[in-house]
């Protein structure tokens, strides 16, 4: 099947969310996705829509009950936080030593669309309109092209699109840095301090008691002190305490470790655990993929059932293949692009031979796209959502090596309704993207509008539209009894069709240039 080919769904509204529990209160639109280019899911994703097997939806933003706003992390000036450092030491402790105190950790799992899938069953479990020997039969040679109906007429059509390879910019790294807080002058009266009765109050007669963090920094200034008495040379040097503290400052102290420095890092003769990750493509699904696809399934009936407490019979096959295994994008393999090449995969976190966890992920011209992430439940106190989302953000790094221009992590939708979507904010830098222009915007500009309302338009320029919008609808390319027309051509050969109201729709929500790619599916 040649290039992208969509059947639009429509509007959907009225129907549970998963984030607030609201009964009546979700707003989307969506489509069947027959098959589609990462180029084009790369700029439908950048317009707010998203996968969920091969249906792709969009919420309407300004009338949904929970705003979903797309964000994506800057990988390339990515640093982790602290309580980042702590998943990823907590991962090499149980490697190195095996620890078993299986305390539950702040579990974090990416985006779960679980609330989405099953809010859109109303359309995955519809029939396509498309007959599948109409598909099955359909192909670039059998395909037809009918530009206008004239032969006088002629419609500029884009055959491909032209990707610009910038040079990679330079990784930024960025310290941790504490607000001190400013010391005030007391306005209080002065206290007369007295002797306190035994077992009450502080003992005046003892030296007060010092903060644990001063009594460390001391001791590593004595450590430092004598380390460097012993490498001077020559018996009349001094050492000025302050020139040390700032010596040892400047050369750790804006060096901070990276993802990296936890991640590949080799592990001890003697370890307790070995962890591998495999990259496996999905669609169309690779003989590692096919391999293995049992032992993952069970990771994630396991995990349904435990984690989203589902019953034993529910999580069956065909709703894993359907919602994670299978994909609408084609797999492309450019001489410029990464190894593994564009399209669906799954990372498989293997644990002494065997899958703990699996990431869906999507690789796509300028990003790596998280989809869904599942595991055993079993190592739950591995915070193995925060753990996955960290390698997924140290891949993309890697991946960007070989793609200049891929270097952004997404991490679907950030729901500043839902506290407990709000973590994903904490991935700095990230930027969220405007809902009515389409522009990204840091998340720090982008929060005290979304205190103030949940749904904002994060563009100040009030003068500001998408640079994308419909401006010809006649352009949008249909496809139509196996042939492919402009909309106008359709719509004259309909006579007095009354379908324009929702390519309008359709068209306004993919923007001109992916409804100018894309074929639309009319039966």
């Amino acid at each position: 099947m040649a290039g992208s080919v969509v059947e639009y769904a429509g509007r959907k509204e009225g129907y549970r969310c998963g984030y607030c529990a609201s009964a009546q209160g979700k707003v989307s639109t969506g489509m069947w996705a027959h098959s589609m280019t990462v180029q084009d899911y790369q700029d439908l994703i950048d317009r707010g829509w998203r996968r969920s097997g091969k249906y792709v939806y969009k919420p309407i933003m300004n009338q949904t009950c929970c705003p979903q706003y797309t964000i994506r992390c800057q990988s390339l000036h990515f640093q982790p936080s602290k309580s980042h450092k702590k998943v990823l030491k907590k991962m090499l402790k149980f490697l190195a030593e095996g620890d078993t105190s299986k305390v539950a950790g702040d579990e974090e799992p990416m985006d779960s669309h679980r609330e989405d899938a099953v809010a859109c069953n109303f359309i995955l479990k519809k029939e396509s309109d498309i007959s599948q020997s109409e598909l099955k039969s359909l192909s670039v040679d059998e395909m037809q092209r009918v530009e206008t109906e004239d032969d006088n007429e002629e419609v500029e059509m884009k055959k491909e699109v032209t990707v610009k390879k910038v040079e990679s910019e330079p990784c930024q790294t960025c310290t941790d840095t504490d607000n001190a807080s400013s010391s005030k002058p007391s306005h209080s009266p002065k206290l007369v301090r007295a002797t306190p009765k035994p077992g009450k109050g502080a003992d005046l007669s003892k030296p007060p008691c010092r903060k644990a963090k001063d009594i460390r920094k001391e001791r590593k200034f004595q450590k430092l002190l004598q380390s460097q008495i012993h490498t001077l040379e020559g018996p009349s040097k001094q050492v000025e305490p302050q020139a040390l503290l700032s010596q040892n400052s400047k050369s750790k102290g804006h060096q901070p470790k990276s993802i990296e420095d936890f991640i590949f890092i080799s592990s001890p003769d003697a370890a307790a655990h070995q962890l591998e990750v495999k990259v496996v493509r999905s669609s169309p699904p690779s003989c590692q993929f096919k391999a293995t696809f049992q032992e993952s399934y069970q990771v994630y009936k396991r995990y349904q059932m435990a984690i989203h407490k589902d019953p034993p019979d529910k999580p069956t096959i065909s709703q894993f293949t359907r919602f994670l295994c299978d994909s609408p994008l084609e797999s492309e393999n450019p001489p410029d692009g990464p190894d593994c090449g564009y399209g669906s995969f799954h990372q498989q976190y293997w644990l002494d031979g065997k899958i703990i966890a699996v990431g869906v992920i999507d690789i796509l011209p300028y990003c790596v796209s998280s989809v869904y992430l599942y595991y055993d439940p079993d190592y739950t106190f591995l915070s193995l959502g925060v753990y996955s989302a960290l390698r997924e953000i140290a891949f993309t790094r890697q991946l960007h090596e070989k793609a200049s221009e891929l270097c952004y992590y997404y991490m679907g939708f950030y729901i500043h309704s839902c506290p407990k979507m709000r973590y994903k904010g904490q991935y700095r830098p990230s930027d969220l993207l405007c809902p009515e222009t389409y522009v990204w915007v840091p998340i720090e500009q982008c929060l005290p509008m979304l205190e103030h309302s949940k749904y904002s338009r994060f563009n100040q320029d009030l003068k500001a539209v998408d640079k994308d919008r419909i401006k010809e609808l006649g352009r949008v390319q249909v496809l139509h009894k196996r042939i492919v027309m402009p909309y106008s051509v359709y719509k004259k050969r309909q006579k007095g069709s009354s379908d324009e109201a929702t390519v309008q729709q359709y068209a306004s929500l993919v923007g001109q240039t992916c409804s100018e790619r894309m074929l639309l599916f009319r039966s």
